[in-house]
């Protein structure tokens, strides 16, 4: 009976998720689950989430952000990924758009401090 509940077959049988995001390279590593980790106790679920859930988690994560930089390579300039893009593909999601909007500002805003501050430590 103990040899049974060792087995590792099961694990591997539904580590593909049958969503064919791993095009069959056998276990894929996983590339957000300490940040998702962090994020699911962020938002009250436990320190320590089931290994289950943050790679459903990730599963979804990484095929959103595929088929939006898909679509975001099939409009605009071809083939290339541009911010105007993003914008253009969640402007009707008001949530996404504004938090987008929010971080395009903090980032442009941050941009001027470090060049303030460069100025200040080594410019003339």
């Amino acid at each position: 009976m103990a040899e049974e509940e060792d087995d590792p077959g099961f694990e591997e049988d539904t580590e593909d998720g049958g969503n064919g995001i791993d095009s069959g390279h056998g276990k894929r590593k996983r590339l957000f689950s300490k940040e998702l980790r962090c994020m699911m106790y962020g938002f009250g679920d436990d320190q320590n989430p089931y290994t289950e859930s943050v790679d459903i988690l990730e599963d979804l994560v990484i095929e959103f952000v595929t088929e939006m930089t898909h679509k975001a390579m099939s409009i605009g300039r071809q083939g290339r990924v541009q911010v105007e893009d993003i914008v253009f593909l969640i402007r009707k999601d008001p949530r996404k758009f504004a938090r987008v909007k929010d971080l395009l500002t903090m980032n442009e805003e941050l941009k001027k401090a470090r060049k303030a501050f460069d100025e200040a430590n080594y410019g003339s």
